[in-house]
């Protein structure tokens, strides 16, 4: 189905319950949430659309550019150019180290997203990847909107099935009809492609969830403009104190604890994408997050934007 440029949906307004207590610990607690009503994109920001925007600005992705070294000390001085992290599915794997199937690609980008000799041809309508949070925010800031919050993100990905475990229902495949573009198969050495795809897909090439929104799970991980945070906030005691609008945490709060010596913060990405299986990353649900840190660019992240009243 082909989406026009930068359609959008008008999203009312709700209170709803945002995280979940029954899949992974960051997820949890699920504690009830106010958002104010806003426009979305119908769909991730396509290949098209961001090359509309360099076109007309001339801009650099983060992944063209090489990287700081103050954000990597002790890095190797090589290991600094313009690149980015490619998905590369290995034949065997002896451990679960996802090096085994992520390495970082001189010259991958958003116009090569597998490096070497990948391009864009044929994927015109496809989700942009190889985009880093600040990548995405330039691209909102040209259209004159922004990047949904975590809580925003999720209330429309939902699609008014409040309480479902997918943004369709109860079943990942319905009746035997695919929703969304996931891993099928043992991941990461197996991908069956029952749905046809092995990697991206068209944007709208599955149903809208209720509200008429396209891939809000599968396909890519989306970016949001919250910082990440280990855990959702405790459920508010009274019904006056449910949280509007929620923001997240703070830049220093995201730093991950595991590499204390690199000081990037981190966003929460949203969604899922087709990368995800149900033997790894169960994460192709509306409540499901994952902390991604700001700078870096991958073949399995994009983005939508959001317009407020």
């Amino acid at each position: 189905m082909a989406i026009s440029a930068r359609e959008q949906v008008w999203i009312e307004g709700g209170t709803f319950v945002m995280g979940s207590d029954r899949h992974y610990p960051e997820e949890a607690p699920a504690h009830p949430v106010k958002v104010d009503g806003f426009w979305i994109d119908v769909a991730p920001v396509t290949n098209r659309q961001f090359a509309e925007f360099v076109e007309a600005t001339g801009y650099v992705t983060l992944a063209e550019r090489p990287s700081d070294p103050k954000d990597y000390p002790g890095a190797p001085a090589h290991m600094l150019r313009a690149g980015s992290v490619v998905f590369d599915p290995p034949k065997r794997i002896t451990s679960r180290d996802p090096s085994q199937w992520w390495s970082f690609k001189f010259g991958a980008n958003w116009r090569r997203p597998y490096g070497g000799l990948s391009n864009l041809r044929g994927k015109l309508d496809h989700p942009v990847v190889q985009v880093a949070h600040a990548d995405a925010k330039a691209y909102a800031a040209w259209v004159g909107q922004d990047l949904p919050t975590e809580a925003e993100w999720e209330f429309a990905a939902k699609g008014g099935f409040e309480g479902a475990e997918f943004a369709w229902g109860d079943e990942l495949v319905p009746d035997g009809r695919f929703m969304a573009n996931t891993w099928h198969g043992v991941f990461p050495t197996e991908n069956l492609k029952p749905d046809g795809f092995e990697r991206t897909s068209p944007v709208a090439s599955f149903p809208p969830n209720g509200y008429g929104l396209y891939d809000m799970i599968g396909n890519v991980w989306e970016w949001t403009s919250d910082y990440w945070s280990s855990a959702h906030p405790a459920p508010a005691q009274k019904a006056c104190c449910i949280p509007a609008n929620p923001r997240g945490s703070g830049a220093e709060e995201s730093f991950d604890p595991a590499q204390p010596q690199i000081r990037i913060a981190r966003r929460v990405v949203k969604g899922g994408s087709h990368l995800c299986a149900p033997n790894y990353c169960r994460r192709y649900r509306p409540a499901a997050r994952h902390a991604q840190e700001e700078n870096s660019a991958t073949t399995h992240i994009g983005f939508r934007c959001v317009r407020r009243p």
